[in-house]
């Protein structure tokens, strides 16, 4: 993939800190608070395997970032609705985002709500969103409906997160196609690890005809165990594929996840001790610190 840094990283110093991706453990400063809004940077969060932390990754790093005073819109773009549902958010009889597909016309305003976090709203999704690659099939710019409704909302924000179904279709390419940056949580499991050649085959193919400056924000690894050799063994792998392209922070797994999920909060809130809340925090300013956010 163009842009992509390659092989392993360097070995450090014996007496630097080691963190799980074999490179120096580094903090990332708190990020400093911005002067003004927008316009939003939009990052679609991407992975055709399902239950590889997608979701969850878009509520706690949403709500990471927004702890941090940046404005964040997260749009839900899968019809199983799990965004909405982890963020608290009824998705029935509201305005989706599959309203906002089919009506160009319509204000995307009407569509977002408020989350209980500060700073944290959402364009919620349901059912429906699975009949939109149907309808969108025979429109002219079918692949550019998503960035004509971001564009719209994009001034009122720093930051979009756009949680993409598992699937590389219509849907997908159109968040593709919308999005400045993709994040690629990587669950730490020999199949997850297989299929991702076909997703950067498809970021590089709606680089070349749709999106010419998509860059790739880093590859996430999620529900990684430090006790067992298979998820140190892929993270490895990972590592040697990606090199730099990995992020330094690391998802690892814990039931904390589906319990904040059922509270219909992020864990950043629900459990903020919690080592899980705190990756997530670190996720937020390594972001930042990379310059994939403001």
């Amino acid at each position: 993939m163009a842009g992509s840094k390659r092989g392993a990283a360097k070995t450090p110093p014996s007496d630097t800190p080691i963190g799980p991706t074999g490179r120096p453990y580094q903090g990332f400063p708190t990020p400093p608070k911005l002067d003004g809004h927008g316009p939003a940077r939009i990052i679609a969060l991407c992975n055709q395997k399902g239950g590889v932390g997608k979701t969850t990754t878009t509520i706690n790093l949403a709500a990471g970032l927004a702890s941090y005073g940046r404005r964040v819109l997260t749009v839900d773009f899968d019809p199983q609705g799990a965004l909405s549902a982890g963020l608290g958010v009824a998705s029935h009889d509201v305005t989706t985002i599959y309203d906002l597909l089919l009506d160009p016309k319509r204000d995307a305003h009407e569509a977002i709500i408020h989350t209980r976090v500060e700073g944290l709203d959402v364009i919620p999704a349901n059912i429906d969103l699975s009949a939109a690659e149907v309808h969108l099939v025979n429109e002219v710019a079918r692949e550019m409906i998503l960035a004509r409704v971001l564009r719209k909302v994009s001034p009122d924000y720093d930051v979009i997160l756009v949680d993409c179904q598992p699937s590389l279709g219509l849907l997908t390419v159109n968040a593709l196609t919308a999005s400045h940056g993709v994040l690629i949580p990587l669950e730490c499991e020999f199949f997850a690890l297989r299929g991702v050649a076909l997703l950067i085959e498809t970021i590089d193919k709606v680089r070349d005809r749709l999106n010419p400056s998509i860059t790739l924000d880093g590859v996430l690894a999620t529900m990684y165990d430090p006790r067992t050799l298979h998820s140190r063994e892929v993270l490895e792998r990972v590592v040697e594929a990606f090199g730099d392209d990995v992020l330094e922070t690391v998802i690892g797994r814990t039931v904390k996840f589906p319990d904040a999920s059922v509270s219909g909060i992020p864990i950043t809130e629900y459990a903020p001790e919690h080592p899980a809340a705190q990756a997530y925090l670190r996720l937020a300013r390594e972001l930042v610190a990379r310059g994939a956010v403001a």
